[in-house]
């Protein structure tokens, strides 16, 4: 399915139930950052306790949709002028207000009540930190160029913290090297994305502060610094058989350059999400990135 396709997709998908619509279950998928450091863990010897993970994650993913909820809020009556946004539901009026304001407060509290359940108060901090992020970018950060930038980024990597919270294992340096890097080359796509669409600064002000030249560079710049974090990173780990330590290596390169070749060719980086789900070669290196790092760490 090509992503022009998929996002047409996307718009039929508006006939679903406005609530669930709202809460964007479909971008839970971002949330495949927490379970990153996992295989490391536990292979140096980390516990996973599945109850408490699983609580912890499920918290984590309503807190997402909470603060989805809270910025369709707030940016309704933009959205309703954005050909992109429109069919939100607060902006096309299947959701009321009241509506919205109640399953926000609704879901927040589910979220807050799954992460008191693991009893980490690492994983509370985390929770507090992402959401105090994202309050600040949709009260104005979102419309300073590089510091939208460098929000968004930010998610990802306490997602990446929040996996090395809930099974107790300190978060390697490179490791959080690598998902700085590679947060940085989705956002910067992502805005290279807007503006191959043709996302006006008037709806999304900070990208007057960008031009494709400028941003072509960052997100090279970014896949060149990922793919040597990572290298270093599978090259320091200890946890990884020896001999086979860069085995994953190769589907996280070919990924990175052919999310970079849509991103630049196609200026399909605007919705990574929708990438996830619609680009087959993107979900094939993931799944040739487990075998490869299951045999890394001597799984088989």
């Amino acid at each position: 399915m090509s992503f022009r396709e998929a996002r047409v997709r996307d718009a039929h998908s508006a006939r679903g139930p406005a609530l669930l619509r709202l809460l964007r279950p479909h971008h839970w998928v971002k949330n495949g950052f927490v379970l990153l450091p996992v295989p490391f863990a536990l292979a140096a010897g980390a516990q996973l306790e599945l109850p408490r993970f699983l609580a912890g994650f499920a918290g984590f993913c309503l807190l997402n949709s909470a603060i989805y909820v809270l910025n369709d809020i707030r940016d309704a009556e933009a959205d309703r002028l954005s050909p992109r946004k429109r069919t939100r539901p607060i902006a096309a009026g299947e959701v009321s207000l009241a509506a919205a304001w109640g399953t926000f407060v609704a879901t927040l509290a589910c979220a807050l009540a799954l992460g008191a359940a693991t009893g980490l108060a690492s994983a509370l901090t985390i929770y507090a930190i992402y959401g105090a992020a994202n309050v600040i970018y949709s009260l104005g950060a979102k419309h300073v160029p590089l510091l939208d930038v460098f929000i968004l980024a930010s998610g990802f990597l306490l997602r990446v913290l929040l996996g090395t919270a809930l099974v107790e294992a300190p978060p390697s340096s490179w490791l959080l090297l690598c998902t700085s890097a590679l947060a940085l080359f989705l956002a910067f796509a992502k805005r290279r994305g807007d503006l191959a669409e043709g996302v006006g600064a008037d709806h999304r002000p900070a990208l007057s502060g960008y031009n494709e030249r400028f941003l072509d560079s960052a997100i090279g710049i970014c896949a060149g610094l990922a793919l040597v974090t990572y290298a270093l990173y599978c090259g320091e780990a200890e946890v990884l058989a020896p001999g086979r330590e860069m085995a994953s290596l190769p589907p996280v390169a070919f990924a990175i350059f052919q999310y970079l070749r849509l991103a630049l060719v196609t200026g399909a980086g605007a919705n990574p999400v929708t990438l996830a789900w619609s680009e087959r070669s993107l979900q094939v290196c993931g799944l040739l990135w487990l075998a490869a790092i299951g045999w890394s760490l001597g799984l088989y």
